[in-house]
Parts: structure tokens; sequence; C-alpha cells
């Protein structure tokens, strides 16, 4: 079934910002700082050699290729239906089993600003409140999810901007938490490596935009500019944000889970009384984000889905809303797959919680497996499609393209790497079993007779 279209309504500036929201995060980007001034300039290693070089490849291929579904299309297109059907599946299940992570973080911070009382109950609540109102604003339409997504870039980009000012106001004031000596700045060989790829996770996301291209105005022209300009805001603001981070908290004491909430704490302690009061109207922007960040992610997954055609294999994902003309059973599936995993982590306590996150590193894998076909599947279009126009190409020639491809496919393949080098053995089973039976799955649909169901 076709999905509804109208007219091409967002243009440069509302891609720039919906890429923007869907990139720059605010709750993760604070992991590297743990080993200091070194990971600014891991921060900068990583952008060089691998986010540009992938923003220039999801130029190209957006610009040659402005065809709804994105990553899908062009796996699709280079190597046929099995693969782009398991890249499809891939994109959308990541976001169900990411979704729950973030509404856990934002009750957890929500509790910690406001209600330092709160019972499991409502936090609880909260999160899964949280779920369905992305999933309800998912089902009215891409135009709702845009103009959401681009009010939120506007806050991420103002509220990364105020942590870097801040920690210069902080660093002038009360002397800098860590020192920015030159010897600070250069990272060993195992600190890259290992967080390098947690940089990865942070900078992916590109393609999100390709995935609605029926609704972009001249794709052609606007997504080439809107990777350059995106790319180089973002890129700056996680280095000014990492900053901010490391003026104000001792490499040491950064927290991987809430170092953004106490560190913006502690930064707002330079307005003195009214420090108190101007983090707690700060960290309201920065939940709205966590939010938004999901609207972005659930559409651009359920747009991918749907473009991989699987509607002719299951009724479920099939089904449209009556006004909206969306896959709104597909985001409910997300919801209901969400709520699950939000209940079971908090009918947990203690230590138990490390199944939860055991389970979201699984996502993690499924979430970067996707992108090992994106850059194999763009070195063929660009050697065998001959005959398609290509407004933009990645510089240098095939030489370009050679480089930027095997840049990417390192980065990915190490990060996937990495997450099966440390844990205890539930960890890598459910890591291992997860995936295949993910994988499984995925087969299943693509080999399933149309609408069986």
């Amino acid at each position: 079934m076709e999905l509804s279209t109208s007219k091409r309504n967002v243009n440069l500036w509302k891609m720039v910002l919906f890429t923007v929201c869907g990139i720059l995060v605010l709750d993760t980007f604070v992991v590297p700082a743990q080993i200091g001034v070194a990971s600014i300039t891991i921060w900068v290693i990583t952008a060089i050699f691998f986010f540009f070089p992938y923003g220039l490849i999801n130029a190209e291929l957006g610009a040659a290729y402005p065809q709804d579904g994105g990553i899908y299309a062009w796996v699709q297109r280079a190597f046929g239906d099995l693969h782009g059907t398991l890249v499809g599946w891939f994109y959308w299940v990541n976001v169900a089993f990411w979704m729950p992570a973030v509404f856990v973080a934002f009750s957890w911070w929500f509790q910690l600003a406001y209600v330092p009382d709160m019972s499991l109950f409502w936090g609880a609540a909260i999160a899964v409140l949280l779920c369905w109102v992305v999933v309800a604003i998912g089902i009215r339409g891409i135009d709702l999810s845009v103009t959401v997504t681009n009010i939120a870039a506007i806050v991420k980009v103002a509220v990364l901007i105020i942590f870097g000012v801040l920690g210069i106001w902080y660093g002038i004031k009360n002397g800098l938490a860590n020192s920015f000596a030159i010897e600070a700045f250069v990272p060993s060989f195992n600190e890259t490596l290992v967080f390098a790829p947690t940089i990865v996770y942070n900078l992916l996301g590109f393609e999100l935009i390709s995935s609605v291209a029926r609704k972009l105005k001249d794709p052609d022209k606007n997504i080439p500019k809107m990777t350059l300009m995106a790319g180089g805001m973002i890129a700056f603001l996680y280095v000014f944000g990492t900053f901010g981070i490391l003026a104000a908290t001792p490499a040491e004491n950064v927290d991987s889970v809430d170092g953004f909430f106490f560190t913006l704490q502690e930064l707002t302690t330079v307005f003195g009384s009214a420090g108190n009061v101007i983090f707690k109207i700060l960290i309201a922007f920065a939940l709205f984000t966590l939010m938004a960040n999901m609207i972005s992610w659930t559409l651009g997954g359920t747009e991918v889905l749907a473009s991989a055609k699987l509607e002719t294999k299951s009724k479920i994902f099939a089904h449209r809303h009556k006004k909206f003309k969306t896959a709104d059973y597909s985001y409910i599936m997300m919801g209901v797959i969400s709520t699950i995993l939000i209940v079971f982590n908090f009918l947990l306590s203690g230590d138990a919680n490390d199944v939860f996150w055991t389970i979201l590193s699984f996502s993690f894998v499924v979430f970067l497996l996707p992108y090992m076909w994106l850059f194999p599947a763009y070195v063929k279009l660009r050697l065998t499609d001959e005959d398609t126009n290509r407004p933009y190409t990645v510089p240098l020639g095939k030489a370009g393209m050679w480089i930027s491809a095997i840049l990417g496919e390192l980065f990915i393949g190490l990060s996937l790497i990495l997450l099966f080098t440390e844990g205890h053995l539930l960890y890598y089973l459910v890591l291992i079993i997860g995936t295949l039976l993910t994988t499984a799955y995925g087969l299943f649909l693509y080999y399933r007779k149309p609408n069986e169901e």
C-alpha cells in the first residue's frame, strides 16, 4: 500500500534542523569526557575520519536517489530485496529497543530535578506516557514530526552553546576542573580505540532525512548543502559541549549516565542564588530534546520499514490510519515493545538493572548493522549505476569514494567488535542470541508469502 503524498514543503533549513535534532544528543555525548581533555581530540579525529566522509556519502546518495526509504532504498538498489528488507527491519526494530532507555533517562532526570521523592510507579508512568506521546505524534504525520524536531534542534543548539559558554565563565570564576595543557589533548591508543566507537554512536543519522524524500524541496541540491551545514554545526557543538563538561567536572567524576545533568547543575552555580532556577529551566529544555530525538528516529525507522514493502508480508505493517494515512500500527508496535521494556526495567531494582542495559547494548548492535551495508552499497552504486545523474559526488573521484567507504566501514565494524569484547555471560548471550533471533525474524518476513497473516 502506498503512503500518502503531499507537497514538498521541507526546505533546506528544515532539513538542517531535522538532521541536527536526529544526530545531536544531550544524554550520551558526555561518556568520552571520562578520559579528560583528550576526548576533545578523539571527537575531532572521529569527525574528520568518520563523520564527514559518512556525511558526504549520504549527500551523494541522497542527491542521486531522492526517493523514500533512504538507507533501505540504496541498499535494495545495490544488493536486492533480501538485503534491503534486512536493513529496513534492523533500522526499525532498534528504535523500539532504544526508546525505553531514553525515556528511563528522562524520568530519572525529571525526578532528580523536580520531584526527588517520586516513586518508581510514577517514574515508570512518565516514561510510558512519553512513548505514547511520540507514537501519537508519529501517527499524525511527517509535517508535525518535522515541526517538533525543528523546534527541538534550535533548543539543542542553544543548550550546548550555553553549556560551552558557561564552561568559559565557570573557568574564569572558579578555575578549570581539568588541565587544558597541550599534553592533555594527546590521547593514548587504547583511549582512542575504546571511545571513538562511542562517539560514532552519537554521530549517526545523516540518512534520516532521506527516509522522507517525497517531502523534501529540491533534494538534489539541498541534501548536499544540508550535510555540510548540519555536519559542521554538530561537530562544533559536540566539541564545545565537551569543553563545558570538562571545565566544570573533573574527568574522573564524569558520570556516564547522568554526566550532562550533574555538569549542568554545577555550571549554573555561576549564577549564584539564581543558579537553581536557571538550572531547572535549562534541564526542562534538555528533557524536551530527549523526547524530540525519539520523534525523529521513530519517524525515520517507520518510513524506512514502510519503504521496504513489508506491508505485503504483514497486515500489521500494512495498516494505515484512516485520517492521516500513516503506518499507525508500526508506531503502535514500537510503543508496545517500549512499554514492556520500561515496565520490566522499573520492576527490577539495584544490580538487576544490568539486564535492561544489556538489552540496550543488544539494540546498539542492531542499530549498527544497517550501516555495514551502507558503505558497500555506495561503492557498488557508484561503480555500476553509471546512468544515474549525480548532482553531487564525494570529492577526489574514485579515490575519495574508496577512502570514504573504507573509513566508514572500519569505524562501524570496530564499533560492533568492541560491543562484544567486555561483559558477562548473560550480556554475551543476549547480544548473540538476540541478534540471531532478530535476523531470523527479518528473514522470515522476507520469505513469508504475501499477506499470509
